[in-house]
């Protein structure tokens, strides 16, 4: 985004004091998101996760659509079933009020194949 365009942002000057990609270790990531908050994650989007609607997702048909950046903000359990929950940026309309939960510890889809995060200057 150009801001000088836009008018209706500032720029702002700032950067990460330290950036990490985290390796696929879901205790890694959970102990990450623990002691320094959420993650950023790239998985692979199939034509069925557009259909979301709320629970646990688990990709059952649809070809693939490509990846999407998503932040994972925790985790939990739901009848037995571990899950990441993650925030997404395609509006309140979609899953569960803008999230949606994912199977956790299976690298569904390749969620946890790519995680970043970077600690910022304050």
């Amino acid at each position: 985004m150009n801001c000088e365009k836009a008018r209706n942002c500032t720029r702002r000057q700032s950067s990460a004091k330290e950036a990490y990609s985290l390796s696929d270790d879901e205790k890694l990531i959970r102990q990450w998101i623990y002691e320094h908050g959420p993650v950023v994650a790239t998985f692979t989007v199939y034509k069925d996760f557009k259909n979301y609607k709320e629970g646990i997702y688990v990709h059952k048909y649809g070809d693939n659509m490509g990846l999407h950046a998503v932040k994972i903000i925790g985790w939990g359990r739901e009848n037995g079933t571990d899950y990441w929950l993650i925030a997404n940026s395609w509006n309140t309309d979609f899953g569960e009020n803008g999230y949606f939960r994912i199977l956790r510890g299976k690298n569904h889809c390749g969620i946890e194949n790519q995680i970043d995060t970077a600690i910022m200057k304050v």
